[in-house]
């Protein structure tokens, strides 16, 4: 059975980190930079199609879902992403989480960050470290994630962060996105399929300093 810890608050040397990127608990103060990203409507493209959400449901939902599960030292959770130089601010977030709340087998990968930080390969960076985390520390068995089948930004920071193409399906959403007639798809990576991917020790982030 898989139970997650209770929400506690680690020292900054226990959170995920690269040499460019940290991820660390979201809180209140995160909320103005929340609002702006869940309000872009190039971030929620595949998402809501770009509706607009107040502040208020901001705080009041999103922020609860976000940090319900976080536990900085060894759970699964949310995390918010920003440089380790602090400069720029909150960039967005990453979710690493059980895909059944009563398993700790499989986690579902997940991101979102601004607009203007695209392309610069935090997506994959962050994602390379929530892989490692499910491994390393969860005893995750796979690791998967999904997204709309013409999402190819998403897909190929998926594939970048080790997974491969699984499957395509659809869904009988109530209010279809435009391009959800072409489906969903799975990516997942395997613990031997990580294995085998790992680089030396001495070429891989640490996260545990």
């Amino acid at each position: 059975m898989f139970t997650p810890a209770p929400p506690s608050w680690h020292p900054q040397q226990s959170w995920p980190h690269s040499d460019r990127l940290r991820l660390r608990p979201l809180t209140e103060a995160d909320v103005p930079a929340l609002h702006a990203l869940h309000n872009d409507p190039e971030v929620m493209r595949y998402l809501t199609g770009g509706a607009p959400v107040s502040v208020e449901h901001v705080r009041t939902v999103e922020l609860p879902r976000l940090t319900r599960w976080f536990d900085a030292a060894d759970g699964p959770g949310f995390w918010g992403a920003e440089r380790r130089d602090g400069e720029g601010g909150l960039l967005g977030w990453f979710e690493l989480r059980p895909l059944d709340a009563g398993s700790g087998e499989v986690f579902e990968l997940g991101y979102r960050l601004r607009r203007d930080v695209w392309g610069r390969g935090y997506a994959s960076e962050g994602g390379r470290l929530l892989v490692r985390r499910a491994f390393e520390r969860l005893g995750a068995r796979r690791v998967t994630a999904d997204t709309m089948a013409v999402n190819t930004a998403s897909r190929r920071v998926m594939e970048r962060c080790g997974l491969r193409y699984l499957r395509s399906y659809t869904e009988d959403w109530p209010d279809p996105l435009p391009g959800s007639e072409h489906g969903e798809v799975e990516y997942v990576i395997d613990r031997a399929e990580w294995e085998a991917q790992r680089l030396p020790a001495d070429e891989q982030p640490d996260d545990r300093r």
